[in-house]
């Protein structure tokens, strides 16, 4: 199995990279052979603009982009999606909402067409989801921020596409060691990332 992990953060020295880099390690350490794929979307460089070629393609009045292309051609190949992040007002950063705005496309996520309602095409792939906050979970409760941000990015990103959420992470200010905390969390995510049985289990829930 293989895993496609998105990471969006400007800083390799990040907690963020070290992050993806320990799920990443966990996902080698699993039983099965498994592998992985980082796409550091700073590194790369990839236009998050949404422009009037990715309105086109979403009229479907033109061709995909070549860079939107090979995105969804990376998907693919994947058999899982992983989104690490830091949690920026309560949402993900831009890079990465503009990565899922050109590349979750109409015709290839999902099929809108007026004449046959909503097709969800993406129901082939898990997601897993790992953000980084800066504050602690008694802010999270309070504010609601917790069914916030699943109500935008669980359900209004992925379950529109079909797409099942299996691992809704969020890890948050503990203490003063809490990065050696997120750390291990990472490997285990990763350890258990193909595990089947959780697979069917969010699969149910949903």
């Amino acid at each position: 199995m293989h895993a496609l992990i998105v990471v969006a953060h400007p800083d390799p020295r990040s907690l963020t990279h070290g992050v993806a880099a320990h799920l990443a390690e966990g996902i080698t350490l699993a039983d099965g052979g498994h592998s992985f794929e980082i796409a550091d979307l700073t590194v790369e460089g990839f236009d998050p603009r949404f422009s009037a070629a990715d309105i086109a393609l979403h009229l479907r009045n033109e061709a995909v982009p070549a860079d939107v292309a090979a995105e969804q051609a990376r998907l693919d190949r994947a058999d899982a999606l992983v989104l690490v992040y830091p949690v920026y007002w309560w949402s993900m950063p831009g890079l990465l909402k503009g990565w899922i705005d050109r590349v979750f496309t109409n015709g290839w996520a999902y099929d809108d067409r007026s004449d046959a309602g909503l097709v969800k095409l993406l129901g082939r792939l898990p997601v897993h989801l790992v953000g980084l906050g800066g504050a602690d979970a008694g802010t999270y409760t309070r504010r609601g921020y917790f069914g916030a941000m699943k109500t935008q990015i669980d359900h209004g990103i992925f379950d529109y596409c079909g797409a099942p959420v299996v691992t809704s992470e969020l890890l948050l200010e503990t203490g003063e060691d809490h990065a050696t905390a997120h750390l291990e969390a990472a490997r285990a995510i990763g350890r258990r990332l193909f595990d089947t049985s959780e697979r069917h289990e969010a699969t149910d829930a949903a």
